[in-house]
């Protein structure tokens, strides 16, 4: 886990994609450096900052990587400043997923 300035976010899971996928390492690394910085504290904050992001219930917003090639969920808990990674794949994996549930 690392700690972040807004998060603390396992970087876990985008480890196992930058192995599997190299490619998606700059998306990946400016999204985790983004929120690092980020201090949101609601979900209108992550969509003033980032239009594209998806709320799913249960916490979960989604974020589209590298256009639309890769998406990342996490849980926010805004009440303490963290972010915990859930999921991190590509578009047809997260279409096989409930990203409400992961």
């Amino acid at each position: 886990m690392v700690e972040c300035h807004y998060a603390s976010v396992s970087y876990q899971h985008i480890a196992r994609v930058l192995g599997e996928t190299p490619q998606a390492e700059i998306p990946l690394r400016a999204w985790f450096a983004d929120a690092s910085r980020a201090t949101w504290k609601t979900p209108a904050d992550i969509k003033a900052a980032l239009r594209n992001a998806s709320f799913v219930g249960s916490n979960r917003v989604v974020f589209n990587i590298n256009g639309n090639d890769y998406r990342l969920i996490v849980t926010a808990h805004y009440n303490r400043g963290m972010m915990y990674i859930r999921f991190v794949g590509t578009h047809k994996e997260y279409d096989a997923i409930d990203a409400g549930k992961v």
